[in-house]
């Protein structure tokens, strides 16, 4: 009787501690059920979905989509005005993100030293960055106005012609070039501004023992340390090249002549006014494509020089 009671209470205590055992393994997961939920639901599904659009298509005004495979993507490579999208965004991006890392790079040094005149002139330079884009965009309009914007008001003292700098397809990626880089190196300052104070002043110091002159100090301690920041940044300006279009919207549209037509602004054409959504996926995810090519290589990169620039 006693050695059934025993095994009783036994077999009670190993339940119950398999039951708790149970309960930690699952309890993290349903602590993460609703970040995961929305994860799946808002990430994850959406990218799914675009990919099975992909291989569909489907005519204006049907409900009824046929399957084509890759057909919508041997439609979309054969397109010329994709292939000018993709030419326009690539020199969009360089056009962008090249100046503004420079930019954000020498803010930084110049502002590196803690002061109140620094900290007035930080706000300023990040101050574009609160801006939103199509404000800055309707802002920016009204400066690139021929004869009657701000800058052909200063430049016509200077040049004795007017720029159509959005009515001309020579100028008008250029201006909204300018626009982003206007608004973003302020952003990126904030990066390299936090991996100056944190680096080591041991290292600098033990350049300028060495006799290592400005130059010298900036080319072969500074800047292999900032190489992680470097990518991080790049990552980030070159993602943000890719994904936004407000300012396309409100201030070419476009044009001229598709001058200013970027990778999302022809998704969006392709989608909403030429109606061919199979396409406008297939754009999508080359350009996702593109985007986690990018990310992927850049990680990488940051990962092989972190031993170095630790």
């Amino acid at each position: 009787m006693t050695a059934d009671i025993l095994a009783s209470r036994t077999s009670g205590v190993a339940a119950e501690r398999a039951g708790e055992g149970r309960l930690r393994v699952l309890k993290p997961w349903l602590l993460l059920a609703p970040a995961l939920i929305c994860l799946g639901l808002f990430t994850y599904w959406p990218v799914v979905s675009v990919l099975i659009d992909s291989l569909f298509a489907r005519d204006f005004g049907q409900q009824t989509a046929t399957f084509v495979g890759l057909g919508n993507y041997g439609r979309l490579f054969t397109d010329a005005k994709f292939a000018a999208a993709a030419i326009n965004n690539l020199l969009y991006a360089v056009g962008t993100v090249v100046p503004s890392i420079v930019l954000a790079l020498a803010f930084a040094l110049l502002l590196k030293q803690s002061s109140a005149f620094n900290r007035v002139i930080r706000a300023l330079l990040f101050f574009p960055t609160m801006v939103p884009l199509i404000a800055a965009a309707a802002l920016w309009t009204f400066m690139f106005l021929p004869t009657l914007g701000l800058i052909d008001y200063y430049l016509g003292r200077l040049l004795p012609f007017s720029i159509n700098w959005l009515g001309d397809p020579d100028s008008a990626l250029w201006a909204l070039t300018l626009v982003t880089v206007w608004k973003n190196a302020g952003y990126y300052m904030l990066f390299y501004l936090a991996a100056l104070q944190s680096m080591p002043e041991e290292l600098t110091e033990a350049a300028i023992l060495d006799g290592a002159g400005p130059w010298q100090r900036f080319r072969y301690v500074t800047l292999p340390l900032l190489a992680p920041t470097t990518a991080f940044v790049g990552v980030i300006a070159f993602a943000q090249a890719i994904t936004t279009v407000d300012h396309v919207i409100v201030m070419t549209r476009g044009g001229p002549n598709d001058a200013t037509t970027l990778l999302l602004y022809y998704i969006f054409q392709t989608a909403t006014e030429v109606h061919d959504p199979g396409k406008a996926a297939a754009a999508t995810v080359v350009t996702l494509m593109v985007l986690l090519t990018v990310s992927t290589f850049s990680i990488r990169s940051v990962d092989r020089r972190g031993v170095y620039a630790s």
